[in-house]
């Protein structure tokens, strides 16, 4: 029986720009789908027989063509350019900070995660290379775009690509956790207990909740939206007119406190703090008033703080770097030596940056090593190379398959009046929650075994962890 495809583009002037593909083969039908120019997501699902395939397939084209989409030549339409920042870095004329490693991941770099046991960096050609705090590579991934951000929400760790999804890493191969609307040029976003915040190039903000369904969408007050963070309570938006907060549920705004254009954001428990293009790191309350501002040189493209708030840092447009203390006196000002900051970690008197030369850069900052710094007297800097062979990009719907479930979760995919939901099948878990799994490899009636499920800390729901099989 020959092969049916049908292929269709959505393409609007300031909006969308996808394509919906959709191939019946026999008893499988396969949909394609994403930003026109990608690979894009592939889904195949088995049917008894033909003729129940091509009635599958007819439903999903009619939704499509009602919602805009119509048929279309591959390749006739060209992707669409994503929004990069672009820095005119120039050198510091402060003294060179305490570098003590840096490695060069080979193109310019903005996400960024450190923690105990790893550094992790990702650059602009989707590479992520996670390294020991002494810069051995000890693993690299490569996504199918540039890597936006990485945040870490709990024991997960996510990473936002260009390609338009949001990928989970707590596993061997990454999985996409959220796939974010293609019409949406993704700048920044973060994590709260599976409830993801977006912001764009438009100034809008979004909140996608656990099972990657949105829970609502507001143009903001700017454009340009660098910042978003989130608590148990809000979504703290930063936009070219300053800071809004939101209600996470709702999306009802909270409060709006001006600032200059907002660049770069982070937040401690009882504040927020916004990077801005008037030279300034503002600390706001969470309930938007403005406690503390932080001067710099030029504008801030990041910032971090130490735990507490106890340090404030930031990173100019000058490749320089700043420390202050909480009441707002500069300690010091020092030259990266590797170009502008795009992203900063501060962990264990150590700051990490990300730069515009696609460094990732290990900085002492404890006291006797800036001490030393500041009187020119530095450590020899330790280079370190990315490996020669680049990984090959991820292909996050391909699933392992294992006959052995007894080391780990069950679970199983089922349909619920036409959404396919995830259900704990392994005894001393609630059956009526639903579990956060990557909706990419979800079929109807399949079982599969993750490493672990916890507990969202909201309750309610389950979360996967780890690795996925599908159990034959």
């Amino acid at each position: 029986m020959s092969q049916e495809t049908t292929y269709l583009e959505l393409s609007e002037v300031d909006g969308a720009h996808k394509f919906y593909e959709v191939i019946v083969d026999n008893a499988t039908l396969t949909v394609r789908y994403g930003r026109i120019g990608d690979q894009g997501q592939v889904k195949a699902s088995a049917y008894p027989d033909n003729a129940r395939a091509r009635a599958a397939a007819a439903k999903k084209i009619g939704e499509k063509v009602r919602k805009g989409y119509a048929p279309a030549v591959p390749g006739v339409r060209q992707k669409r350019t994503v929004s990069r920042r672009q820095i005119v870095s120039t050198r510091s004329t402060a003294r060179t900070a305490p570098v003590l490693w840096r490695y060069d991941s080979g193109a310019p770099a903005f996400g960024i995660f450190v923690d105990g046991q790893h550094c992790m960096v990702g650059n602009e050609h989707g590479v992520i290379t996670t390294l020991d705090h002494h810069a051995q590579v000890r693993s690299q991934v490569r996504l199918p775009d540039g890597v936006k951000c990485i945040v870490a929400d709990d024991a997960w760790i996510y990473a936002g690509c260009d390609d338009g999804n949001v990928y989970d890493l707590s596993g061997k191969v990454p999985r996409v956790a959220y796939a974010i609307a293609p019409e949406i040029d993704i700048y920044w976003l973060d994590i709260h207990d599976g409830v993801l915040g977006v912001s764009d190039a438009d100034g809008g903000i979004t909140a996608v909740d656990h099972e990657d369904e949105f829970l609502w969408r507001r143009p903001g007050r700017g454009r340009s939206a660098w910042m978003v963070r989130c608590d148990d309570d809000a979504i703290y938006h930063g936009h070219s007119q300053g800071v809004t907060g939101y209600e996470w549920r709702t999306g009802s705004e909270l409060w709006h406190t001006s600032t200059g254009s907002v660049l770069f954001g982070w937040q401690e428990h009882g504040s927020v703090f916004a990077g801005t293009s008037s030279r300034e790191v503002v600390r706001l309350s969470k309930s938007g008033r403005r406690e503390r501002t932080y001067l710099c040189d030029a504008p801030v493209f990041s910032c971090a703080t130490a735990e507490g708030g106890e340090y404030v840092f930031a990173g100019d447009s000058q490749s320089s770097i700043y420390c202050f203390d909480a009441a707002g006196t500069r300690l010091w000002k020092l030259g990266t030596g590797c170009g502008s900051a795009y992203s900063m970690q501060y962990h264990d008197d150590r700051l990490y940056v990300v730069t515009t030369g696609g460094h990732l850069a290990c900085i002492d900052a404890s006291e006797p090593a800036i001490r030393a710094a500041q009187a020119g007297n530095v450590p020899e800097v330790r280079d370190v190379k990315a490996p020669r062979q680049a990984p090959q990009p991820v292909q996050p719907t391909i699933v392992e398959v294992t006959s052995d479930s007894g080391a780990g979760v069950v679970v199983q995919c089922l349909d619920d009046r036409g959404r396919l939901r995830i259900q704990v099948l392994s005894d001393g878990y609630r059956r009526d929650w639903s579990v956060q799994f990557p909706k990419g490899i979800r079929e109807p009636g399949a079982r599969y075994l993750v490493t672990e499920v916890r507990e969202s800390s909201r309750g309610g729901y389950y979360r996967a962890y780890g690795d996925i099989r599908r159990l034959r």
